[in-house]
């Protein structure tokens, strides 16, 4: 049932592991979708330039910015399907509705033809509009508030997403180059199959372990007819389209404008909201703003992973180890491994500092985010400035060491991210303030795909090129960082004891 500000909240769930047991539901439903999502990414790329570019390195920075606009708009979705969840079916139904859509794209994306592999990109990213956002909101909703166990519940939450996205580059890399013994271009239509199944998988999860949520998540009974979901399907239908033409013919610059205006517009509906509710509530909704600013940021330099770094893993890092090349689908999987790894010594160090009354805040857990992004395009400009063989490729370590330090930074940021807004957005909104995280991640992914398209240019990436790019993008997000903890007390001071 969607909470208002009065209304009472049972929070004495059976508790699992030191959390409330339907954690784990979630975090098994999202370890399916994030498969499902993680499982295509690292391929669609590639797939672009081989399959609608016959294999030219010119296609790069078009398929680049398609896929930055695939991400952004992935994350633009999730403000609709806020507004969706709270105001016109629910989280649940919102959820499950997503879970069908997004699984239909996903296999209709194993076609070999432009426009329908667009058009079931186009389903994928409303799918997940309706999903992504809402299963997160859930999450924040099993706590009470005040809880101190909140942030380390959605660090764990977190290691789900990432468990998924560790298998499932893995696995759809064996079975697009080993299974079959055939080039892995040739069988991409088996790994985006295999990302369809597992987005089945979290549908029927979710189906049947909702029951654990009890009221959370359920619809209020003045928007609790089926005949909404109806309507909200009928929305889904005449929104594709419109997300297909965003996509293929307006462009990334467009999109950016459009996203831009967007961000604007959810700002002001929770500031109005905020006023209703008083002057504290308006200060906190000030500093998330601020906060989504620097998460921009942040999410143009770190998503380069399904971009330039596959660009610069292919044709600029050495991957032979003794006679066997480390598949290019494989690096996707040392940011979730470096997540699985660090996450638990992560909470270990936030719950450690928090007896000790030392816990950095969040605009401070943010700052050391930037740093350590920027200390991944370090380890990238010392290989590309020092490292270059003769046979002009670098090793492969440092491609890796560069994710290690990113996903550390990552730790210090998005998880801590998701728990901000439930604590800071407006209660009535929070399903719309989680929207607007996503929609500032949004922004970022589709400058990254921009950055990208300038990293790879008109003929394909270049060593000059990428030590470029990677140059300034090292720099931008080190003075971001510094910046933030500059600002820190105030930002702080506008939170009102939120930590």
């Amino acid at each position: 049932m969607i909470q208002s500000d009065s209304t009472p909240r049972d929070f004495s769930y059976p508790q699992l592991l030191g959390h409330p047991r339907p954690l784990w539901m979630l975090f098994m439903s999202e370890f399916w979708e994030r498969f499902a999502f993680y499982g295509m990414r690292w391929a669609l790329t590639l797939y672009i330039v081989a399959q609608f570019y016959g294999g030219d390195d010119a296609g790069q920075a078009s398929a680049s910015r398609t896929y930055g606009a695939y991400l952004a708009l992935v994350y633009a979705t999730a403000v609709f399907g806020g507004y969706v969840a709270d105001k016109i079916i629910g989280y649940q139904r919102s959820i499950l509705l997503g879970a069908v859509v997004m699984s239909a794209g996903l296999f209709m994306v194993m076609v070999p033809n432009h426009a329908v592999f667009m058009l079931g990109l186009a389903t994928v990213i409303v799918g997940n509009g309706l999903f992504k956002p809402n299963i997160s909101s859930m999450v924040g909703q099993l706590y009470a508030p005040g809880d101190s166990r909140r942030d380390r519940g959605f660090t764990l939450f977190y290691m789900g997403i990432n468990a998924g996205a560790l298998i499932a580059p893995v696995l759809t890399s064996v079975l697009a180059t080993r299974v079959f013994g055939t080039p892995g271009h040739q069988n991409y239509h088996v790994v985006f199959a295999a990302s369809g199944v597992g987005m089945l998988i979290s549908l029927v999860w979710f189906w049947f372990g909702r029951r654990q949520l009890g009221e959370v998540g359920r619809p209020a009974p003045e928007i609790a007819s089926l005949a909404r979901v109806a309507w909200v399907a009928l929305g889904v239908l005449v929104a594709i389209p419109l997300v297909y033409l965003l996509m293929d013919r307006a462009g990334a610059v467009v999109l950016q404008w459009l996203l831009t205006v967007l961000f604007l517009g959810v700002a002001v509906m929770l500031v109005i909201e905020a006023i209703r509710t008083g002057r504290v509530q308006i200060q906190r909704v000030i500093a998330m703003l601020i906060i989504f600013t620097f998460n921009v940021l942040f999410w143009m330099f770190f998503e380069q992973a399904g971009s330039s770094f596959n660009f610069l893993a292919q044709h600029i890092v050495d991957r032979d180890l003794g006679g066997w090349n480390f598949p290019i689908g494989w690096f996707q999987s040392v940011n979730p491994v470096a997540i699985v790894v660090l996450a638990p010594l992560v909470t270990m160090v936030w719950a450690a500092l928090d007896k000790r009354r030392a816990e950095p805040s969040i605009p401070r857990k943010f700052g050391l985010g930037l740093i350590g992004n920027a200390l991944g395009f370090a380890v990238l400009m010392y290989a590309l400035s020092n490292l270059v063989g003769s046979d002009g490729l670098i090793p492969l370590w440092t491609l890796v060491l560069c994710y290690v330090l990113q996903t550390a930074g990552e730790l210090c940021l998005s998880p801590i991210g998701l728990s901000m807004v439930t604590k800071l957005a407006p209660l009535r909104l929070v399903g719309l303030g989680m929207g607007g995280w996503f929609l500032s991640t949004a922004i970022g992914n589709n400058l990254a795909g921009l950055f990208a398209g300038h990293v790879s240019g008109e003929t394909g990436m270049t060593v000059e090129s990428a030590l470029s790019g990677y140059t300034t993008g090292f720099w931008i997000l080190l003075g971001g960082g510094v910046l933030l903890f500059l600002v820190a007390p105030l930002i702080n001071r506008l939170m009102h004891g939120v930590r």
